[in-house]
């Protein structure tokens, strides 16, 4: 049965503020509304003194004038709304933000951990207000379940079962079911107060007074229907995580435990068939800062220490400075977001050698783009464009199996060195529109000993016109060969053809 957590953060705007430096005494946050400034949130202290979210500031002095103001940053708290959530991924893998403030937490599996479900919430709490938040917590088999507990309710953990639930929400307020405030204000009228009030009523006459919306949200309380949580983060298909009874904050500790945990990640996939195409390495420091390095490989991959040399490439490149280890770190999480079918290597499948290299050339690939970025290492690929110019695409290596491409056609020789830019040369033809004779390039004068082509190459029709291409494949005198064309069509698009020279064979 999945169990769930609902965080709720009271004071997450003027908490942030206190850890910037806030001064003490009441405080609160405040935004222009309806041509005055209002009131948007209060810490404890502000709200023990009778301030409301709402109030206009000139009330609110009235009633406290030693109230301190700061105009509130709705960009700033849901980045700190976002860091707790983050910070919430080490006590399991699957979190969602809840804004604008809370974070829910899918703890189906993970409970015994920390202890036990009451304890896990001891620890949870505690921890957020070491780091200076406030919150409430509530465990239930729903989200809305687990919300309600968190808010209205004076117990933290609904024991599972649709019973008990129904029975802990029957005293709750009808606000415990995040209706719209017109719709509550329906039901106030109606005499409706707690969600007691909704079940001993037939349902057919509510939804047809007050909207489906009301039953959807009861039946989620009472565990007739469940929402799915939608993490903020992937889930990694593969998962293995450490903790560190002393945090660890130098390199050589670090890349001895990812090497560790990608030993049991190789054996997760190896009994999967699977390989890794993506891998993520999660560091939790110990003041709730979270620092994470990813790496993609050009193949499927499972060998542990093929794996932390592509970390070892990713930490020199940063440095501890650029991971900034801090105090250190007292979890890591390493886990494989996107992996492959692999099967253990045949030789009858293919030639040892041949798949010595390719291996190499992967890994090559991948330790390059693990220190440099993996999309600043490319390879060159067919595009689907006929003209030698564009005929070709930089596309990330370790997506090369991915990538567009267009087959070779058959026949079609290309020179291994090809021009950014064709070079205009003098070339002299027998006849207007035949092969040249010779032709001058660079100060050298070139004879031509033997030609092949036309191969005729035109602008795509869907394009802005441009001059036909008449290629040759040329060779002179001394052996040296040459792709040249002749831009234009004699007598249609040029009354002089110009000639350039493209490419050189070897």
């Amino acid at each position: 049965m999945a169990r769930l957590l609902s965080l709720w953060l009271p004071t997450l705007p003027t908490d942030r503020l206190r850890r910037h430096g806030a001064p003490e005494g009441p405080l609160a946050t405040i935004e222009p509304l309806k041509g005055a400034q209002r009131i948007a949130a209060v810490d404890t202290a502000a709200a023990a003194a009778a301030i409301r979210p709402g109030m206009t500031l000139a009330d609110a002095r009235a009633i406290c004038p030693a109230l301190a103001t700061v105009t509130a940053d709705p960009d700033q708290e849901a980045k700190a709304l976002r860091a707790i959530g983050d910070w919430g991924l080490r006590f399991t893998p699957i979190t969602a933000l809840d804004p604008p403030d809370g974070v829910l937490l899918d703890i189906t599996g993970v409970t015994h951990l920390f202890g036990g479900e009451a304890a896990l919430l001891d620890t949870l709490t505690a921890d957020l207000a070491a780091r200076g938040f406030a919150g409430r917590a509530a465990i239930g088999d729903t989200i809305e379940a687990a919300w309600a507990l968190a808010r209205f309710g004076t117990i933290r953990i609904a024991p599972p079962g649709r019973a008990a639930i129904t029975a802990l929400s029957r005293s709750l307020p009808l606000a415990a079911l995040r209706l719209p405030s017109p719709v509550l204000q329906a039901l106030a009228q109606a005499g409706l107060r707690e969600i007691g009030d909704l079940l001993t009523r037939p349902r057919a006459p509510l939804a047809a007074r007050f909207g489906a919306t009301l039953l959807e949200r009861l039946d989620g309380l009472i565990g007739l229907h469940k929402s799915p949580l939608t993490p903020s983060t992937p889930v990694p298909l593969f998962l293995a995580e450490r903790r560190f009874a002393h945090p660890i904050a130098t390199v050589e500790a670090i890349e001895a435990s990812l090497l560790s945990l990608a030993r049991h990640l190789a054996a997760q996939l190896e009994r999967q068939a699977q390989g890794a195409r993506r891998v993520e390495a999660v560091f939790f420091r110990v003041d709730g800062v979270v620092k994470r390095l990813a790496l993609g490989t050009s193949r499927p991959l499972r060998d542990p220490v093929a794996l932390v040399r592509l970390f070892h490439e990713k930490l020199e490149s940063l440095g501890e400075e650029g991971l900034d280890t801090g105090y250190g770190f007292d979890v890591i999480r390493l886990g494989a977001s996107v992996a492959e079918p692999l099967t253990s290597a045949q030789a009858e499948l293919a030639a040892a050698a041949e798949q010595a290299a390719e291996a190499d050339l992967a890994l090559l690939i991948d330790r390059l783009g693990a220190r440099l970025g993996a999309t600043r290492v490319v390879r060159l690929r067919n595009a689907d464009h006929h003209r030698p110019e564009e005929a070709a695409i930089a596309w990330p290596a370790h997506r090369l199996s991915t990538g567009p491409s267009m087959p070779d056609e058959p026949g079609r020789l290309r020179p291994l060195k090809m021009f950014d830019r064709p070079e205009p040369i003098d070339a002299t033809a027998g006849v207007p529109d035949g092969p040249p004779l010779y032709f001058r390039w660079r100060r050298t004068l070139h004879l031509i000993a033997a030609v092949e082509g036309p191969e005729r190459i035109a602008a795509p029709w869907w394009t802005t016109a441009a001059p036909t291409r008449d290629y040759f494949q040329a060779e002179d005198v001394a052996g040296h060969r040459f792709w040249l064309f002749r831009e234009g069509l004699y007598g249609i698009e040029a009354a002089r053809p110009r000639w350039f020279l493209h490419g050189l064979f070897g």
